[in-house]
């Protein structure tokens, strides 16, 4: 009795006894259920992404998949008046690349390219670099006025230097004339690639321009500042700062300009009519496989040269970011 005067209160409240596994079964109860609608939740989730995702996944099936299947499947077929339509495997592949006129398109492409690339891309990163430094209304001026090309459509602006060119009643060979130094043939067969090298130059700078000028927009200003207190002036900062930190966009667009310009079509083919004289039906890969396919109805041999062309193409540009990725810092 003593004792338990001694304890108090405290020791009158009895003690709780253990839980039993019913018990523990019942209070795990809510956090299980919990658990399950949250499984329920992140499955609902998902499914809605799918059901987000499945009308593009429908349309990039229909009118990508299914066409490049489709012209896969003619490629390994032949079908001519003697011997009907048959399966040939590769046939035609093999005598893609033996076929002049596919390989004297290559050729020309590739010396159209040597020559053009480097010109746009050297002339958009030189007006990268100009609006960069220039921070003036007049520099938004000139950076809307060499992007404003490219919002014009390729067959537009190819149609527009057509009329410029034109021979007969083109500006350019009035005010040539007009200057006497006489009729400039810029249709004719010694200045055609530098005639479309103009047209492709004219519409791609400004875009290109806007991709490095970009690049330059997310450098530290701070590297900058470094620089000058080096003594550098703003040519050894472009030198030697800012052109190798953007190493990676410039290879970037050098290799969609390499990728476009092996795909060279739209301004060959309207100028086609106004020069057919020199660009002939094989002028490129790609306007080579047009015309076999909607102008002979060669279609089994147009596939083959397609995927040729997207072989090349793939092969060409791996070959490239593979050389380049140590310089750029590409993975």
């Amino acid at each position: 009795m003593s004792l338990l005067r001694q304890q108090g209160p405290a020791a009158a409240v009895p003690l709780r006894p253990p839980a039993a596994k019913g018990d523990g079964a019942r209070t795990a109860g809510p956090a299980a259920g919990r658990r399950t609608r949250g499984l329920s939740a992140r499955t609902r989730h998902k499914g809605m992404g799918l059901l987000l995702v499945t009308p593009f996944l429908l349309l990039f099936l229909a009118f990508l998949v299914a066409p490049l299947g489709y012209a896969f499947w003619l490629s390994l077929r032949t079908s001519t008046l003697v011997g009907g339509d048959h399966f040939s495997w590769f046939a035609n592949y093999r005598q893609t690349f033996t076929d002049p006129h596919f390989l004297s398109g290559v050729r020309r492409v590739a010396v159209f390219g040597a020559v053009q690339i480097p010109v746009m891309l050297g002339v958009a990163l030189l007006g990268a670099l100009i609006i960069d430094e220039v921070t003036s209304r007049l520099a938004k001026l000139f950076r809307m006025t060499l992007f404003m090309p490219y919002a014009v459509p390729a067959v537009i602006g190819a149609l527009m230097w057509g009329f410029l060119y034109s021979p007969t009643f083109g500006p350019v060979n009035s005010l040539s004339s007009a200057l006497g130094l006489g009729k400039a043939d810029l249709l004719g067969h010694p200045l055609m690639l530098t005639s479309l090298g103009n047209i492709v130059t004219w519409q791609w700078t400004g875009y290109n321009m806007i991709v490095l000028y970009a690049a330059l927009q997310g450098l530290p200003r701070e590297v900058y500042e470094a620089a000058k207190l080096d003594g550098a002036g703003q040519v050894q900062t472009a030198l030697r700062v800012k052109i190798p930190m953007i190493s990676s966009a410039l290879v970037l667009t050098l290799m969609f300009t390499l990728i476009g310009t092996l795909q060279f079509f739209t301004e060959p083919r309207v100028l086609e009519k106004t020069a057919s004289s020199v660009i002939t039906p094989d002028y490129t890969p790609n306007l080579y496989a047009y015309n076999l396919a909607f102008q002979y109805s060669e279609f089994n041999y147009s596939a083959a040269i397609s995927f040729s062309l997207g072989a090349v193409v793939f092969i060409g540009s791996y070959l490239f970011l593979f050389a380049a990725r140590k310089r750029s810092g590409l993975k």
